[in-house]
Formats: structure tokens, sequence, C-alpha cells
């Protein structure tokens, strides 16, 4: 059994439309939400059971970025937002790794202004309609 750490984890971006390269390491935590919508398939014959079948996965990237207008990986996922176009992602459990490789649109972009902390932005991202569809990568980590 290989056990990851969330520092391990590797977050990339890039140019939509490629693969990520590029590591994106101004990022604090991560979370990568994958779900399947479901279909209702009951029957008589399901003998009393409520049947569900899987039809959709949906999937979403939630991060927390320093707000550092000099990292070039904190500009690429603002000029994403604010112009309203694609960017890949790559969200690897390590170097290597597996995760969603996709075409991202930045749907949520919230500036936190703690008192006693460093500026942050949290992020969303989910799939988007571009020239290639989300993939699961399955690498071996490093």
């Amino acid at each position: 059994m290989s056990i990851r750490l969330g520092m391990q984890a590797k977050l990339y971006h890039g140019a939509a439309g490629a693969t990520a390269t590029t590591e994106l390491s101004n990022v604090k935590d991560v979370t990568l939400n994958l779900e399947t919508g479901e279909s209702d398939v009951t029957t008589r014959a399901s003998n009393g059971w409520r049947a569900t079948i899987a039809t959709l996965k949906n999937g979403s990237v939630e991060f927390t970025l320093i707000w550092d207008t000099e990292d070039a990986g904190f500009t690429a996922i603002k000029n994403a937002y604010f112009n309203n176009t694609a960017i890949a992602l790559a969200v690897l459990d390590g170097e290597g790794g597996s995760g969603l490789d996709a075409d991202f649109s930045v749907t949520n972009f919230t500036r936190n202004e703690p008192l006693e902390e460093a500026i942050t932005v949290n992020v969303t991202v989910k799939p988007t309609y571009v020239s290639r569809a989300p993939t699961w990568v399955d690498g071996g980590g490093s």
C-alpha cells in the first residue's frame, strides 16, 4: 500500500486544448470532487427495492491560492476567470500520478482578506466544452 500525503500531490495548469504541464505551486488545499448522476430503473421485478444506474459523471476542483499577482499560475487562473476562457488543469496525486486531466472553466474566484493572514483566493473549476473531454489518468506516481 502506498500512502500519499496531500503535500505530495500536484496541480498542473496550461493552455486549454493540451495537457497541463506547468506546476501550480502557489496552491494550498485542493479538493477533487467526483460524482455521478443517477437514473431510477426500478421495475416490478426489483422485488420492492429501488434500482439505480449511474449516468453522467460530474467533476469539480476547489483550491486555495495565495494572492500573488507576480505568480504566473495565479495570473493564469485569474485571467481564465475574468476573460471567461478555458484553462487546462491536471489534478494528480503526485508527479506522474493519477487524477483528472481536463480543460476547465473557472466558476468561482473569491478573495479572502483575513486580518492576520495572507490574502488568498478560493477557486472552483469545472470541466468545460472544448476540444478534449475530461480523462482519468492512471499514473504510477512518484
